[in-house]
């Protein structure tokens, strides 16, 4: 599961880099610059559900060692 997690959190990035190689500054809210920050900003939704997922995991470690 920790490999998984690290793998989707590099593609994310990935993502995140290769879409801001697409956005045109000229013209951000046209065409296919709309859609690279569309992508963008699904990748740091990604990214964030990932490290929510990270802490969860993380307490609910110190909640058993606790008991």
């Amino acid at each position: 599961m920790k490999i998984f997690k690290i793998l989707l959190s590099i593609l994310a990035i990935v993502l995140i880099i290769y879409n801001f190689t697409q956005v045109n500054f000229n013209a951000p809210f046209e065409e296919e610059s709309i859609i690279a920050f569309i992508t963008i900003l699904a990748s740091m939704c990604a990214l964030i559900l990932l490290q929510i997922l990270r802490l969860s995991k993380k307490i609910e470690k110190q909640i058993k060692q606790n008991k």
